[in-house]
């Protein structure tokens, strides 16, 4: 499917989703369709194994979303199908990582908070600035709390201030920082690290980790993380693993 908005690449089982509104990839409605549409596509696309997300050119990951459709009849729309795109994120089955090559504000912040991972260059600024406009980030109220705690959420959100890349990295919003020039090689490196493994495997942990960080009580998400242990080690590619160590050579994963 051709696509106005975005630029979507595959090459290697590494697939490349890139906001195409330079210079501020500012998103908007129709934006939000059409990433939805394509993150629909991944999921089913078992030749793709990772994600990664970005903006067109060095200026911005998205300086956030079109201002224009938080405004009458357009809003409820827009909620809805922003709102969606992190259940799709969520659901995606296999990693993401956000590359954020500039600004990252409102709802672009939001996107970098909804990937499993992201890569900052150092020149990043990632901020949620909506209480500035009268009005709160619907993504990052559920989500940085997880992230980064609810006092450090609360100081982004209600203050609405910007943060350095290397602060982001420091509260767990970003997971590492590089120079700009590095910025699109350090992302490669770090797809091509899910390309050796198992892909059944990094979904099985994927699972995991997100049903056991929202189960409320420690000991129905220690009991949650033994069941997830039982089935990860009982596939084809869990039994493959453990012989080819005690065999000494290279498993060969056959993602069962």
């Amino acid at each position: 499917m051709e696509f106005q908005n975005i630029v979507v690449d595959k090459k290697e089982g590494i697939a490349t989703l890139t906001l195409n509104r330079p210079p501020l990839n500012i998103i908007d409605c129709d934006m939000l369709v059409e990433l939805n549409t394509a993150l629909e596509q991944l999921a089913k696309d078992d030749e793709v194994k990772v994600l990664l997300l970005r903006g067109s050119g060095n200026k911005a990951f998205s300086a956030g979303v079109e201002v224009k459709d938080h405004i009458g009849e357009k809003m409820p729309k827009m909620m809805k199908e922003f709102g969606r795109v992190f259940h799709l994120l969520r659901g995606l089955g296999k990693p993401s990582i956000a590359v954020v090559n500039g600004v990252a504000l409102g709802g672009g912040c939001e996107l970098v908070a909804g990937c499993d991972m992201a890569i900052a260059s150092e020149k990043a600024q990632l901020g949620q600035p909506e209480i500035k406009l009268g009005g709160l980030a619907p993504a990052a109220a559920p989500l940085f709390p997880r992230i980064m705690g609810e006092k450090k959420a609360f100081e982004l959100l209600v203050m609405g201030e910007n943060v350095s890349a290397r602060e982001a990295e420091r509260i767990g919003l970003v997971n590492k920082v590089v120079p700009e020039e590095e910025l699109d090689q350090t992302a490669e490196e770090f797809a091509r690290k899910f390309l050796g493994k198992s892909t059944l495997s990094v979904r099985l942990v994927r699972d995991a980790l997100y049903d056991c960080a929202e189960t409320p009580s420690l000991e129905a998400s220690l009991e949650k993380g033994v069941e997830h242990g039982i089935k990860s080690w009982q596939t084809e590619d869990g039994q493959e693993g453990l012989q080819s160590y005690l065999d000494k050579r290279k498993p060969e994963w056959k993602n069962r």
